[in-house]
């Protein structure tokens, strides 16, 4: 059988895109300012923006070029401290920034942005080309798409340029919406020319999972029910509402976490092997995934734990409860904590439980993945006082500090056999210099290249809705009203017990 070229890897870099316009819909809120702006001028820093480009921020607020650059660059400033301004690469960059005053709902302001467009496409030689960028609050997404199809923004104008869009999360708040929000978008771009965003695909260790378990023959081959004891995934924050009070109360952990972040971690560590990296054959094998979980039953309170913080302290400081943060109406019984338990039904992880938790306010801000084997036999040291046997780990941690470990046991130094346990570390800012992408420099890159393998496709977004569809409904219904934990600590007793119950623990 004849092998596939190789592809040379001396530069780590991804290819350079194409010329092409980059319009920013919700252009001065505070996802602009504090992600997409740094990550922007970071691209550019190290020329991985298209030699053409053009970025067009589309909002309401009186501001012209002029103003808009200086917030730019007082954004870059406040949120990427790091970069010093160059004024001969700030001039250059800055030159490629424009501003058009609109409302999201006025269709006349989308034509004058049709026209200023092609103005910029015959001026800056951007080839026709456009990728439309939804950073508005997710109640504006239907308007603005509707208004792109009505106007024919996202008409192509000829065949050789491209018209993307890319949409951020959440992509809906339960299955209806996402069906409705799926279809309003096929009737302006094509499947391919569609990005859902979930900023966790563009961190280097979550790609980094694919690339450990099927190149790494010592992993792959433990990679099943026959080695694997279980599987937990946490996704925990030290932040409560931040102002979000109103948003994340009609949300919930359910929807602002675990049906993105958690959910896409999950596929990725439990999917089969791609038969190519080519997009479509990655995300094919995650949404297999969603489709094996198996379905949440009656009575979901022994799989599910829901959770509310009351106050407590983080670093040192007094946090209030939920109920008595801005925004959150008396009595609220939306959950900031979820612990899950989970099974994937088909031949690899068979009886293996996937253990899920992430909540707000809690101990410390970190996303990683336990994969804990099952227990060595203890006939050689069950005897000895001095013996710590623990099962062998494989830790992935996503955030804050992104790396892998693996916990094994060993003989401590001295005369005695004493056995304890050891971890095999490796950090990826040690490993490469600290020189790590921040995860919307990927999904730019990417989008602009063309590249869907870092987002989500319709069924799979529709899949993963499907299924926690039980949770949704059921919230208020199941007999199980959250429980309380303390801002600052791991969560609610009731999800330790959980986990006792199985005869296991959470790996903290």
């Amino acid at each position: 059988m004849a092998r596939q070229p190789v592809v040379p890897c001396d530069d780590l870099r991804p290819a350079r895109p194409g010329p092409c316009a980059l319009v920013l819909f919700g252009a001065t809120g505070d996802l602009t300012r504090r992600k997409l702006i740094p990550a922007l001028y970071r691209l550019f820093l190290q020329s991985l923006l298209p030699e053409k480009f053009a970025i067009i921020a589309f909002a309401r607020k009186p501001k012209d070029d002029t103003s808009f650059r200086e917030d730019v660059r007082n954004a870059i400033v406040e949120y990427a401290p790091q970069i010093s301004i160059n004024e001969n690469d700030w001039d250059r960059f800055s030159s490629s920034v424009f501003y058009h005053r609109s409302n999201l709902d006025d269709q006349t302001g989308y034509k004058s942005l049709d026209n200023r467009m092609n103005e910029l496409d015959r001026s800056c030689g951007l080839g026709g080309n456009r990728l439309f960028y939804l950073a508005t609050p997710p109640a504006n997404f239907q308007t603005v798409i509707d208004c792109i199809h009505s106007t024919a923004l996202a008409s192509a104008l000829s065949s050789e340029s491209w018209h993307r869009i890319m949409v951020e999360k959440p992509f809906g708040i339960d299955l209806p919406s996402a069906q409705i929000l799926n279809r309003a978008l096929a009737g302006c771009f094509p499947e391919e020319n569609i990005y859902r965003i979930d900023h966790y695909l563009g961190k280097e260790t979550v790609q980094n999972i694919l690339v450990m378990r099927f190149a790494n023959r010592m992993f792959e081959q433990l990679w099943n029910q026959l080695h694997i004891d279980n599987v937990q995934i946490t996704v925990s924050e030290t932040l409560g509402m931040e102002g979000r009070g109103s948003y994340f109360n009609s949300s919930g952990i359910i929807r602002d976490i675990v049906q993105n972040h958690a959910l896409q971690i999950l596929t990725l560590v439990a999917m089969e092997p791609p038969i190519s990296l080519e997009p479509d054959r990655i995300r094919d094998e995650k949404v297999k995934v969603l489709r094996s979980i198996r379905p949440f039953s009656e009575p979901i309170r022994r799989d599910i734990i829901r959770g509310q913080y009351t106050s407590g302290i983080i670093d040192g400081q007094t946090v209030p409860g939920y109920l008595d943060e801005e925004g959150i109406p008396a009595g609220s019984a939306t959950e900031t904590y979820l612990a899950a338990r989970l099974y994937v039904d088909n031949w690899r992880w068979a009886g293996v439980p996937f253990y899920l938790r992430a909540g707000k306010r809690m101990a410390c801000r970190e996303t990683r993945v336990v994969i804990q084997l099952k227990d060595s036999p203890d006939v050689l040291f069950a005897r000895m006082e001095c013996a710590d046997i623990k099962p062998n780990r494989i830790v992935l941690r996503i955030q804050p500090d992104e790396g892998m470990e693996i916990a094994i046991s060993s003989k401590a130094p001295g005369g005695r056999m004493a056995v304890t346990p050891v971890k095999l570390k490796f950090d990826y800012h040690d490993e490469y210099n600290d020189n790590i992408p921040d995860a919307y420099e990927r999904l730019l890159v990417n989008a602009m290249l063309g590249d869907t393998s870092l987002f989500a496709r319709a069924d799979e977004v529709e899949t993963a809705w499907a299924l926690l569809s039980p949770l949704l409904s059921s919230e208020n219904s199941i007999g199980q009203p959250p429980v309380f934990y303390q801002a600052g600590t791991s969560g609610p007793l009731q999800a330790e017990l959980m986990m006792e119950m199985d005869g296991r623990k959470w790996w903290d």
